[in-house]
């Protein structure tokens, strides 16, 4: 078998594809609301709500990516995958912002957990099954 075979049946960890997905959408939608800030008069105070909406997008597309690739227990691997993923997100934030951790966060790891899961579940049922 010549490298180029191997590289093309090379398989991705499917966590690790879901969390990049993730973070391709999570760019995306930053990048757009960045976009809309600089051309409203809108501050920053008031996007609050689209960066919770753009995190949950993010984590149910990285859910429904780890589930679509792992063919197999979907709730699990989008579980993961959305607890990795706001784990990164943490630690930039306090490594960045110096934001400490409290009670709060204990909400959104379960909350990214929950979505990623469902994204999870929606990938695992519309994995292409062999025949």
């Amino acid at each position: 078998m010549n490298a180029i075979q191997k590289v093309s049946n090379w398989k991705m960890n499917p966590i690790f594809a879901g969390i990049c997905y993730g973070f391709v959408w999570l760019a995306l939608g930053a990048l757009a609301l960045s976009v809309l800030l600089a051309a409203s008069s809108a501050s920053e105070d008031n996007m609050k709500s689209y960066t919770y909406i753009i995190h949950g997008f993010a984590l149910l597309v990285a859910g429904w990516t780890a589930g679509r690739r792992s063919g197999k227990k979907g709730w699990y691997y989008g579980g993961i995958t959305g607890l990795l993923y706001l784990l990164i997100v943490l630690i930039i934030g306090f490594l960045a912002m110096d934001v400490s951790f409290n009670w709060n966060k204990l909400l959104y790891i379960l909350l990214s957990f929950g979505v990623a899961a469902l994204g999870g579940i929606a990938g695992v049922n519309t994995k292409k099954h062999k025949k």
